[in-house]
C-alpha cells in the first residue's frame, strides 16, 4: 500500500494481482483493471524525480496573471523548509510560556525558521499589544477587531525579560493597529524598548509601528524611547494602497510618520518595506522610492508579496530574483544607505544582520 498526496488531501492506492492474472488499481476503494498496467509503471519509474521540479533552474512558469481568478503556481526560488532545530523549539517554548506573540507565526513569514535558528545574526520579531488588529488589510493574514482586549500592563516587562533571556542581538518589536487606544500604544511600545534597555543596553532594537492615525505626538514618544531603528512600512505604491491596505491607513500619512521620525532625531536610522507581486507599474514603483527616500528614509526591504489564504488578494506576479537585484541597484543610486531585496526579504527579514552590515559598511567608507 502507497500513500500519494494530490495536494488537497490523501489518496491511497495500491497494486494487486487478482486470480485471474491481470493487475488492478484501486482508486479511492474502486478497483480499476488495465492490461497496460506494468507499461504505466515503467513509464512513471523512467520519469522525473521530484527535485527535477523543486530545483529547476531556469523556471519557466507563467510569472504573471492574465485574469483577476488566476491563481499563480508559485516558483522555485520561494520554496522554503519546514522551520526545525534545537533553538528554533526553544523560542518557540518561551513564547508559548510567557503567553507572547511574533508577527513571524501570525502573519506566517516563511523565514522564520531560518531567523530563529540563531545562525548568524540571530533575530526575533515580537508583537505586542495583543494578536487582534484594528484595522484588516487584504494582505495581512493577523486576526482582526473591533475591540481587541485591553493591553496587558506586564507585556513591556515580561517581553523584555524574554529577549534578554533568548540572547539575541537584534530585536524587532511591532505591534498590531490598535486605533481603540487614545495613543494608538504608543506609551506601550516605549516602555516595552525602555524595559529592554534597562535590562541590556547592547540589544540594538527596531521599532515596526503603525501609523497612528496621523498622531505625530505618538511618534515622538516611540522616537523618545531609546530606540536604534524606527520603522513603518508603506507596503505598496500610492494608487494600490486603497485596494491593498485598510482604508484608515494612506500612502501621504505613511510618508509623514516616517518624515516626523527623522526630523526629531536626525541621527536615528529610518526604515521602510514594500511588497512587489500586487500588479504594480514600474514607474509607479520608482515614484515610490523617490517619496520614501525625499523623506529621509534610510533602509528600504523590497520583497515578494505571497498571499496567505485564499481569502486575501491574489500574487498578480512573481517577481524574479534578477528583477529584485535590479531594483535594489535603483534604491542606491537613490541614496539609500541599505537596501535588502530579494523574493524572500520581509520588513524584518534578518534585520540585525542588516542593519550591522550598514553600519559596518558606513565606518569603512569613513576610513
Amino acid at each position: 500500500m502507497a500513500l500519494y498526496f494530490n495536494g488537497f488531501g490523501l489518496v491511497t492506492s495500491s497494486i494487486r494481482r487478482t486470480t485471474s492474472g491481470f493487475s488492478g488499481f484501486i482508486h479511492n476503494g474502486t478497483i480499476r483493471c488495465s492490461s497496460t498496467i506494468n507499461e504505466s509503471l515503467k513509464k512513471l519509474a523512467n520519469g522525473p524525480d521530484l527535485h527535477e521540479f523543486i530545483e529547476k533552474a531556469n523556471y519557466d512558469g507563467k510569472l504573471k496573471a492574465t485574469t483577476s481568478s488566476e491563481r499563480l503556481r508559485v516558483p522555485p526560488w520561494l520554496k522554503m523548509k519546514l522551520p526545525s532545530g534545537d533553538n528554533y523549539n526553544r523560542l518557540k517554548k518561551s513564547l508559548r510560556r510567557l503567553n507572547l506573540h511574533t508577527v513571524c507565526e501570525e502573519a506566517k513569514c516563511p523565514n522564520i525558521g531560518e531567523c530563529w535558528s540563531g545562525e548568524g545574526t540571530a533575530t526575533a520579531t515580537i508583537m505586542i499589544l495583543g494578536d487582534e488588529c484594528t484595522r484588516g488589510c487584504r494582505f495581512c493574514s493577523v486576526k482582526t477587531s473591533k475591540n481587541p482586549p485591553p493591553p496587558d500592563p506586564m507585556e513591556p516587562a515580561r517581553t523584555a525579560e524574554a529577549i534578554v533571556e533568548w540572547g539575541v542581538d537584534y530585536i524587532v518589536i511591532t505591534s498590531v493597529d490598535r486605533d481603540d487606544l487614545k495613543d494608538g500604544g504608543s506609551k506601550h511600545i516605549a516602555e516595552t524598548v525602555s524595559e529592554i534597555k534597562l535590562r541590556k543596553s547592547s540589544i540594538m532594537v527596531e521599532c515596526l509601528v503603525p501609523d497612528f492615525r496621523g498622531d505625530l505626538s505618538a511618534v515622538e514618544t516611540i522616537v523618545s524611547s531609546g530606540l536604534d531603528v524606527f520603522a513603518h512600512n508603506v507596503e505598496t505604491v500610492e494608487t494600490l494602497t486603497p485596494w491593498v491596505r485598510d482604508p484608515r491607513a494612506k500612502y501621504r500619512q505613511s510618508l509623514t510618520v516616517l518624515e516626523h521620525s527623522k526630523s526629531i532625531a536626525t541621527n536615528l536610522i529610518t526604515k521602510t518595506s514594500i511588497m512587489l507581486g500586487l500588479g504594480e507599474k514600474d514607474c509607479e514603483l520608482h515614484q515610490t522610492l523617490l517619496d520614501i527616500r525625499n523623506v529621509g528614509v534610510d533602509c528600504l526591504t523590497l520583497g515578494q508579496y505571497q498571499q496567505p489564504t485564499r481569502r486575501h488578494l491574489k500574487v498578480k506576479e512573481y517577481i524574479t530574483p534578477e528583477r529584485f537585484a535590479y531594483w535594489q541597484g535603483i534604491a542606491y543610486e537613490l541614496g539609500f544607505r541599505y537596501c535588502a531585496s530579494g523574493p524572500l526579504v520581509r520588513s524584518s527579514y534578518k534585520a540585525g544582520e542588516y542593519y550591522l552590515k550598514m553600519m559596518i559598511r558606513d565606518k569603512q567608507q569613513i576610513q
